[in-house]
C-alpha cells in the first residue's frame, strides 16, 4: 500500500494556535518591561530626593575667621593737602657798585651767619672818592667855624654901635650858608662811605649758600642782572599748601578759637613722615581758578629734613574726636551704600549695620556697635548672618589701638 507524503496530518480543532494569541503574548512582555523601567526610575527619584533632603537638613560647615575687638579711644580729623617747602627768607645778592671782583669768601653749600663776608669788589676808586669828600667836609667845617667867629665879633661891635646892623645881618646869613655847605659835604661823605661798604658784600641773613655764581676777576655792574650769591634760610622753614574752599570752614573755626593746628609733612608717596609743624596763617583770599586758599605752616628744620621747593603731602589736624568706638577698617563691609560688620557672639556671626566716620592708619571710627564687641576681620567671602564660625586659638584677637590720630576730613 502506497502512502501519499503530501497529505497533511489531521489536527484537531482544539489544538490549533491562532495568530491572535501570539500577539497578545508579546504585548504582555512589553508591558512587563515598561513596568520594571518605571519602577527603577521611581526608585532612583526617591533615592535622589532622599539624599537632597538629607543634604538640606545637614548643618552648614563652620567658617574659620580672625577677629578684632572694638575699643574706645581718640582719633584725629585730618585735612590732606599738597604743599611745597618754601623758605622764610631767600636772598639773591647782586652788586650795588661797578668794579672788579677781587675775592670770593664763601664755599658752595656753606652755612653762613648774618654778617659773614661773601664777596669783595675792588674798593680803591670809591675810597679815593670818599677821601675827597672828607677833605671838602673838613674845609667847609673850618669855613663855618671862621664865619661863626666873625659873627660873634660883629655882634659885640654892633652892641657898641661900632658897625651897621646890615653888616651883622649879612654875617648871620653867611653862617647859615656855610652850615648848608657842611651838610651837603656830610651827605657826600656818607654816600661815598656806603659805596665803599658795598664793595664788601656780607650775608644779609643766616642760611645756606648755593652754588658759586661769580669768580675773582669778573667785572660786575650795579645795573646788571648778574647774581653773586643766593642764600636760603633753612631753619626754620615753611610749607605752603592749598586747602579746598569747602574745607575752609572747620579750619577757620579752629583758628578763631586760637587753636594751634598741627601740620605733618609726608614725602611724595605720603607714607613716610618727614616733620611736624604748626599752622601759621591762611591767605586773605580764595583762588577762583582752583577754588582753594593757601596756608603757611612753620617747621623746625634742625636736621635739614625739608629742602626748599620740595614737594610734600601735608596733613592738618583740624580736630580730635574723643571717646569714640574704633575698629579696623578692614572689618567693615559694604552693601551698596550701606556699611556693616559681623559681630561674633557665642561663635555665631551676626550682621550689624554701622555708620563709619573718620579713618586713619587702618583704624575707623564707627557708630552702631559698642566698645568690647568682637567683629570678624576675615573670611568675608563665606560669611553670612547667623553662621557658625571658628576662631583659631593660635590667632590672637588684636584690639584696635585705644589712641590714634589722623583722618581725612570728609
Amino acid at each position: 500500500m502506497t502512502v501519499d507524503t503530501n497529505e497533511q496530518p489531521h489536527i484537531e480543532r482544539g489544538h490549533q494556535l491562532t495568530a491572535h494569541g501570539s500577539d497578545s503574548h508579546r504585548h504582555n512582555v512589553v508591558w512587563i518591561i515598561i513596568g520594571i523601567v518605571l519602577l527603577v526610575l521611581a526608585v532612583v527619584l526617591v533615592w535622589r530626593h532622599f539624599n537632597a533632603a538629607k543634604k538640606v537638613a545637614s548643618p552648614p560647615p563652620k567658617i574659620t575667621v580672625t577677629t578684632a575687638t572694638a575699643t574706645k579711644g581718640d582719633i584725629g580729623v585730618y585735612l590732606d593737602a599738597i604743599g611745597t617747602v618754601t623758605p622764610v627768607y631767600t636772598a639773591s645778592i647782586s652788586s650795588q657798585v661797578n668794579g672788579l671782583v677781587v675775592a670770593v669768601h664763601y664755599k658752595e653749600g656753606q652755612l653762613v651767619s648774618k654778617g659773614d663776608p661773601l664777596v669783595d669788589i675792588d674798593s680803591r676808586p670809591y675810597q679815593a672818592m670818599l677821601l675827597q669828600a672828607q677833605g671838602a667836609l673838613e674845609r667847609d667845617q673850618n669855613l663855618l667855624a671862621q664865619a661863626n667867629t666873625d659873627l660873634e665879633r660883629y655882634r659885640e661891635a654892633w652892641a657898641r654901635n661900632a658897625i651897621a646892623k646890615q653888616i651883622l645881618d649879612d654875617q648871620e646869613k653867611l653862617v647859615l650858608q656855610d652850615e648848608g655847605t657842611v651838610k651837603n659835604d656830610q651827605g657826600t661823605v656818607q654816600f661815598d662811605q656806603i659805596q665803599v661798604d658795598y664793595c664788601h658784600i656780607t650775608a644779609p641773613i643766616a642760611g645756606r649758600v648755593g652754588l658759586r655764581l661769580v669768580d675773582p676777576g669778573n667785572v660786575v655792574q650795579s645795573s646788571g642782572t648778574a647774581t653773586l650769591a643766593v642764600i636760603t634760610q633753612l631753619d626754620p622753614i615753611t610749607v605752603i599748601f592749598t586747602i579746598p574752599e569747602d574745607s575752609l570752614g572747620p579750619v577757620e573755626a579752629r583758628l578763631r578759637q586760637k587753636a594751634k593746628l598741627t601740620v605733618d609733612a609726608f614725602d611724595r608717596t605720603a607714607q613716610t613722615k618727614i616733620a611736624s609743624g604748626k599752622l601759621l596763617t591762611l591767605d586773605n583770599q580764595i583762588d577762583t581758578t582752583t577754588g582753594t586758599v593757601k596756608g603757611r605752616s612753620l617747621f623746625d628744620n634742625k636736621n635739614d629734613t625739608l629742602f626748599p621747593n620740595q614737594f610734600v603731602n601735608t596733613r592738618v589736624l583740624v580736630n580730635t574726636l574723643q571717646g569714640v568706638t574704633l575698629i579696623p577698617a578692614s572689618a567693615i563691609q559694604q552693601n551698596g551704600q550701606a556699611s556693616f560688620v559681623y559681630v561674633i557672639q557665642n561663635n555665631i556671626a551676626h550682621m550689624r549695620s554701622i555708620k563709619p566716620g573718620v579713618t586713619d592708619g587702618g583704624i575707623t571710627q564707627v557708630d552702631g556697635i559698642n566698645p568690647g564687641d568682637v567683629v570678624a576681620n576675615s573670611g568675608f567671602d563665606k560669611l553670612q548672618d547667623n553662621v557658625a564660625v571658628v576662631i583659631p586659638s593660635k590667632v590672637s584677637t588684636q584690639p584696635a589701638p585705644a589712641n590714634t590720630s589722623g583722618s581725612s576730613a570728609p
